[in-house]
C-alpha cells in the first residue's frame, strides 16, 4: 500500500510538470504565433518558384532558340525605337563611337550654329539627277555649270570650314587626341546634311552662342 501511495503521490507532480510544459492553445499569444501554421514553412526557392510560375518548356529547335534570345518582333521594334530616340536626344550611352565625346559635340555645335552652302549638296544632287533626264543640250550646259560652280563653292567652304574647327577645338581642348583632318571631315559631313536630318538633333539654334 505504500509502495502504491508513493507511486501515485510521485505521478501528480510529474503530470502537472507535463501539463505546465505543454502550450494552451486557449492561450491568446499561442494562438497569434501558431496562426497559419498548419505546414512546415517553404523555402526561399519555394517560395520563389510560386512566385514565378513554372519554367517555360526548353526550346526544341535553333531556331526557336534565337527567337526566345532576340525576343518578339515587338520588343525588338520598341527597343529600337527608344535606341534612336536616345541617339537623337545625344545620349553618349547610344551615340555611335564616331559621335561621342566633348570634342565631337563641341564640333557639332560649330557647324549646327550657322548656316552653310555645303547644306545644298543633297538638293544639288537631285537637280543634276533630274537634269540628266531633260532631253535638252543646253539646258544640261548651263545646269553642269551651276552644278560645277556650287561644288567648288562647297569644297571651298569645306576646307575654310575645317581649318576653323581645328584652330577653335585646339583652343578649347588643348589636350585633345583628335587629328584636324578628321575634324573637318567630321564637321564638312556634319555641314552637307539637311538640318532636320542630323544626327544627333542640333541642340543649339543658328546664330546662338555655343556654350
Amino acid at each position: 500500500m505504500r509502495f502504491l501511495r508513493s507511486t501515485a503521490g510521485s505521478g501528480a507532480p510529474e503530470a502537472e510538470l507535463a501539463m505546465e510544459g505543454e502550450p494552451n492553445p486557449d492561450d491568446v499569444s499561442y494562438r497569434a504565433h501558431n496562426v497559419g501554421k498548419g505546414r512546415p514553412t517553404p523555402s526561399r526557392r519555394e517560395a520563389e518558384g510560386r512566385k514565378r510560375g513554372p519554367a517555360p518548356p526548353p526550346p526544341r529547335t535553333q531556331r526557336e532558340a534565337l527567337r526566345r534570345m532576340r525576343g518578339s518582333k515587338a520588343q525588338r521594334r520598341t527597343a529600337a525605337a527608344e535606341h534612336r530616340e536616345r541617339m537623337l536626344a545625344g545620349d553618349e550611352k547610344y551615340l555611335l563611337p564616331r559621335d561621342r565625346g566633348p570634342v565631337k559635340a563641341y564640333v557639332r555645335d560649330l557647324v549646327d550654329s550657322r548656316r552653310h552652302l555645303a547644306g545644298g549638296f543633297m538638293p544639288l544632287a537631285l537637280l543634276v539627277i533630274v537634269v540628266v533626264l531633260v532631253p535638252s543640250p543646253v539646258v544640261q550646259q548651263y545646269a553642269s555649270l551651276v552644278s560645277m560652280a556650287m561644288l567648288l563653292a562647297i569644297i571651298t567652304e569645306g576646307v575654310l570650314l575645317g581649318r576653323t574647327v581645328k584652330r577653335r577645338v585646339r583652343e578649347r581642348f588643348p589636350n585633345t587626341s583628335e587629328s584636324g583632318t578628321s575634324l573637318g571631315f567630321y564637321a564638312m559631313i556634319r555641314a552637307t546634311q539637311l538640318r532636320r536630318l542630323r544626327v544627333p538633333k542640333p541642340r543649339i539654334g543658328r546664330g546662338d552662342p555655343i556654350p
